[in-house]
């Protein structure tokens, strides 16, 4: 199976481009019913990637005890979250592999084969059996599942960025890009809106520990199929199309290379530094907030659910128009306000979520998240078309998400693992100046950093 997948890939990067260049030779000018349709085919597949990536860490809290069994709740959660930071790990590898890709066969044929890769990961966990049925094996094939889902996410990120930035007009880019994250995060909603209609209407407690939550991740593999389709019928992008014309007559330029990337290190070292603070200030209050709210605060599942799901479906509809604004007065405000308002105020909020009564303040609990995600808005809505901006077109699938899924691997992916760490050895409140030190090491760079509307690399 490896060795088969390893061939394939070397055809896909090395041998399929100088073929499938020969069928991109016409530029056109994307109308406005092109573009639109664009960015719902490419977004649509993004939805899925992610509801796919998200079911894991949404149903985990019911599947934690059937792969490892441990009386302690906080160490079957620890254990589901190493794994959660495994499949980070793979999001480089990704990153390198399909942003290569886009960058020399097309963002649109590396979009389409990274989401049929995320189906055979979801595939995989609702197959798994139990612990008590296969032993180890059990979560060694949730491990590779999760690998095979954090390559495939991780080429998803730059292409998809770099997808809706090209499709963009120059007066609308921010508002176009800021869709990516209404899907990332409707992604986990839909996960979330599976989880409450299935706790509330259709299974009791126990059926879902038992059987129930492999359900949502037959759902995304039947999703994926829906994704492909859409994707396979999507419209190439002109700026790939002219850079890909271009490159043909320059043997010095090679597109989606690593050598190429290393001649932008300014850029390299400006994507990790204002991803750092971004992506661990968004997993604390999205992807590990469910898990604060019961283990932490006292909420049941239920409660910690709808909590997440209300808070998380307006922080959706909030990033349009923070990318919008970001059109009229730049990325630059907008980042710098995450920064400076992240640094100040997200030990008072974790502190004071953690003191709450489950039994009388949820919409307190409610209020004080939604305040967070606000402030985070102004990392996730621009993060994607400022990272897009700053690279030049033969380079930029690469050069977004390879920096971009190293950054969230190293401490994205660990947020969630690093927390319940904290809470492991009862020293819960360190974990909140760990959050508040990364959003001020990435508010440094905002200080420093050019706008990238005014200073952009798109012609």
């Amino acid at each position: 199976m490896l060795p088969l997948f390893i061939a394939r890939t070397y055809f896909l990067l090395y041998i399929y481009p100088q073929q499938h260049m020969e069928n991109i030779q016409h530029v056109h000018e994307e109308s406005t019913t092109t573009r639109l349709r664009a960015i719902v085919s490419g977004s649509i597949g993004n939805l899925v990637e992610w509801y796919d990536w998200y079911a894991y860490s949404a149903f985990s809290i019911y599947f934690a005890p059937i792969f490892f069994p441990d009386s302690n709740p906080t160490a079957q959660l620890l254990n589901t979250a190493g794994i959660f930071a495994v499949g980070f790990l793979m999001r480089p590898i990704g990153g390198w592999l399909f942003g290569s890709l886009a960058d020399r066969a097309g963002r649109k044929f590396s979009m389409t084969l990274s989401v049929l890769l995320m189906s055979f990961g979801s595939l995989l966990i609702a197959l798994t059996p139990s612990y008590q049925s296969i032993g180890l094996v059990a979560p060694i094939l949730l491990l590779l599942a999760r690998l095979l889902q954090g390559l495939s996410v991780g080429g998803e990120y730059g292409t998809s960025a770099t997808y809706l930035s090209e499709m963009a007009t120059s007066d609308k880019r921010g508002f176009y890009s800021s869709f990516q994250y209404v899907t990332l995060i409707g992604g986990q909603l839909i996960a979330l809106g599976i989880q409450l209609i299935m706790q509330k209407l259709l299974l009791s407690e126990a059926q879902m520990s038992e059987w129930g939550w492999r359900l949502p991740f037959f759902i995304g593999a039947a999703l994926s199929l829906v994704a492909l389709y859409l994707r396979s019928h999507m419209a190439e992008t002109k700026a790939f199309q002219s850079s890909a014309d271009t490159a043909k007559q320059s043997v010095k330029k090679r597109s989606g290379s690593i050598a190429e990337l290393l001649k932008h290190p300014k850029a390299l070292i400006t994507v990790f530094g204002l991803t750092l603070g971004g992506t661990v200030a968004f997993y604390t209050y999205s992807t590990y907030m469910q898990k604060y709210l019961i283990n932490s605060v006292g909420f049941s599942k239920e409660q910690s659910t709808v909590i997440t799901f209300t808070s998380l479906l307006l922080f959706a509809v909030l990033q349009p128009l923070f990318g919008l604004l970001s059109d009229r007065i730049g990325r630059k405000p907008l980042l710098i306000g995450f920064g400076v308002f992240g640094t100040l105020f997200t030990v008072p909020m974790l502190t004071k979520l953690g003191q709450l009564d489950s039994a009388t303040d949820s919409w307190l609990a409610f209020f004080i998240l939604m305040a967070a995600l606000i402030i985070v808005s102004g990392y996730t809505a621009i993060n994607a078309v400022v990272k897009a901006e700053l690279f030049p077109t033969n380079i930029r699938a690469l050069g977004v998400g390879l920096p971009y899924s190293l950054t969230v691997a190293i401490f994205g992916g660990t947020c969630e693992y690093v927390a319940l760490w904290f809470k492991h050895i009862d020293q819960e409140q360190l974990f909140f100046y760990y959050v508040t030190g990364c959003i001020f090491v990435s508010l440094l760079v905002y200080l420093f950093m050019k706008d990238t509307r005014k200073a952009s690399s798109f012609h």
